[in-house]
């Protein structure tokens, strides 16, 4: 049996979400078409709040038109009149969609909720490692990517120079220029793994395009693409979080 199309695209809705609790019509996922009015919120992940497959390459323009035109429906403003259970749903759908958005339109944030639903939560993600950090009073224990362990170590060296340069009032431009230029080198790997990145993103949607064609993808591929996009993630925030460093002492 067909499933029943959204008004959002024409996606599937899920099947136990089928029928409008008002008026008993076939509706959209969110709202109901014939009556307008506003639907529980079904447990689903951010993809498929939008109705869209978990795939990595998505079409922005077509997500920022169904942002709005939701946003239309569901806005708790807009439902301010109607009764006490529907407002709150107005209110967790709106929600829900908010985040959903924020977290699909950055192409980063994206992979990063994919390899958690997949499984792997990122250590810069990880809320426990957060806590633990804070109660302890240490800072978060990140690891150096081996190819980066010497280039790190002499940089937080003159990192740590630089900061006793400043306090005293004794800036070295010789000293500056050289941490500028190790910047730019790190901005250069950091834009070198979103290329890599991507390389991925079009193999994880190719096995996706696989299995909704019907054809077997296994568990062992499956892992594997996930933790090539953890490996590329992890190096890329490391790196990331090195240039914000450096920019910050370079800054003040």
């Amino acid at each position: 049996m067909a499933q029943p199309l959204t008004m959002i695209g024409a996606k599937p809705a899920p099947q136990e979400t089928q029928s409008c609790w008002s008026c008993g019509t076939m509706r959209a996922v969110h709202f109901c078409e014939a009556c307008g009015k506003v639907q529980p919120p079904a447990p689903v992940d951010y993809f498929a709040f939008f109705g869209l497959p978990r795939k990595l390459n998505l079409d922005a323009a077509a997500l920022e038109k169904d942002f709005y035109q939701l946003s239309r429906k569901l806005h708790p403003d807009l439902n301010s009149q109607a009764g006490t259970q529907e407002q709150e749903w107005s209110l967790q759908q709106s929600s829900l969609l908010n985040d959903a958005h924020r977290i699909l339109k950055d192409p980063i944030k994206r992979t990063q909720y994919l390899v958690k639903l997949e499984g792997v939560e990122l250590e810069e993600q990880s809320k426990t490692a957060t806590e633990q950090a804070r109660s302890s009073g240490e800072a978060k224990k990140q690891i150096v990517p081996p190819d980066l362990l010497e280039e790190v170590f002499e940089l937080n060296v003159q990192l740590e120079e630089l900061r006793m340069q400043k306090k005293i009032g004794e800036d070295d431009p010789a000293l500056i220029e050289e941490i500028g230029r190790q910047k730019l080198e790190l901005e250069g790997k950091r834009d070198a793994l979103l290329h890599e990145l991507q390389g991925h993103w079009k193999m994880w949607d190719g096995m996706i395009q696989r299995e909704q064609n019907g054809q077997p993808v296994s568990e062992e591929e499956r892992k594997y693409l996930r933790d090539k996009m953890v490996d590329v993630l992890n190096r890329r925030n490391y790196i990331r979080n090195l240039v914000r460093d450096v920019s910050e002492v370079l800054e003040n």
